[in-house]
């Protein structure tokens, strides 16, 4: 099989096809063919090993495990002599926060980890784009304790996370005033957004509404600027650690100290994520925003423009043509 190699952590230009041997699977484990993955932020941070800190878990001075991919969408081709939950044939998606190596043709999964089979009238490309974004935005919003009628800032809609967010928020009920470049409010209104501010023309910061929540789905702004945002009691979150890396000592702090809080939530329980987001996608309650697609052979520019912050939703990477 293809497979595409990272050998060097942020070097696009050395990303090597390599054919290697198929991957075997193991009692457990179906082997599934790729038909679609994304390139997301998780994928990058991994890639450039940004923040610093990833060294420390995917390798110090290159990836321990240089394919990478951290969600798919495939069919299964084989399975383990012990597997009960899935046959040959199903159509599945899945995703891994850790990596399951879906930057080639073939891979390996236990059928226990956070892996379902596509609903009906789904393709490939629509299931994966309900993967790693919307993972985030589900666990940062369990968090919130959020009450049907409440109001919530939501600043960086557009992205993977962002527009994932606002459709699980206008899911419970919730007012959002969503952040976002003008050319996006068609897009961004038909998820759900109750207001919106082109944070092109006007600092959301200077808002004169007061919310429950303030959520900001690219970590561009800080518990700082957004404090006169919030309600007392109301709650800042990011989905980044801040410029100073401060938002994980505010939520020690703030829990303590004022009115106003932060909370830092670190995702965890891919397969409660993943289950859940596949019955919202039967059910017709979401749907991921795809901006652009990239082939296989192009990984390199789906790279470049992910890093480039300027995606809408998310990127779709095709490993298999459809049949």
């Amino acid at each position: 099989m293809k497979a595409i190699f990272c050998n060097h952590y942020g070097r696009t230009d050395l990303l090597q096809n390599r054919e290697i041997e198929n991957p075997k699977p193991k009692d457990n484990e179906l082997l599934v063919k790729v038909y679609s993955t994304t390139i997301n932020r998780t994928d990058c941070g991994i890639f450039w090993a940004d923040p610093f800190i990833m060294r420390f878990f995917f390798g110090l001075f290159k990836p321990k495990n240089p394919v990478l991919g951290t969600d798919f969408a495939g069919v299964i081709e084989a399975i383990g002599q012990n597997v009960t939950s899935f046959k040959v044939g199903d159509r599945v998606w899945g995703f891994e926060d850790g990596g399951v190596h879906s930057h080639a043709e073939y891979l390996t999964i236990n059928e226990k980890r956070a892996i379902c089979k596509i609903p009906e009238g789904i393709d490939y490309d629509e299931a994966v784009a309900c993967g790693e974004g919307a993972h985030y935005a589900f666990n940062f919003i369990n968090k919130m304790n959020i009450q049907k009628g409440q109001k919530v800032m939501l600043n960086g809609a557009t992205g993977a996370i962002g527009s994932a967010a606002l459709q699980l928020l206008k899911y419970y009920g919730v007012n959002v005033t969503a952040v976002c470049a003008k050319k996006d409010f068609e897009l961004i209104k038909s998820l759900g957004a109750d207001g919106l501010i082109d944070y092109t023309s006007k600092d959301f910061t200077n808002d004169e509404d007061i919310y429950d929540f303030v959520f900001d789905a690219v970590g561009k702004s800080t518990f700082g600027k957004c404090k006169k945002l919030l309600k007392s009691g109301g709650i800042y979150l990011s989905s980044e650690l801040g410029p100073y890396i401060q938002n994980p000592f505010l939520a020690l702090c703030t829990k303590f100290f004022g009115k106003k809080k932060v909370i830092f939530p670190i995702p965890f329980d891919c397969k409660r994520s993943i289950s859940f987001m596949n019955k919202l996608m039967k059910d017709g309650e979401f749907r991921g925003v795809i901006d652009r697609k990239y082939s296989y052979e192009n990984i390199a520019e789906a790279y470049k423009y992910v890093r480039s912050g300027q995606k809408v939703g998310n990127v779709i990477l095709v490993i298999h043509n459809r049949d």
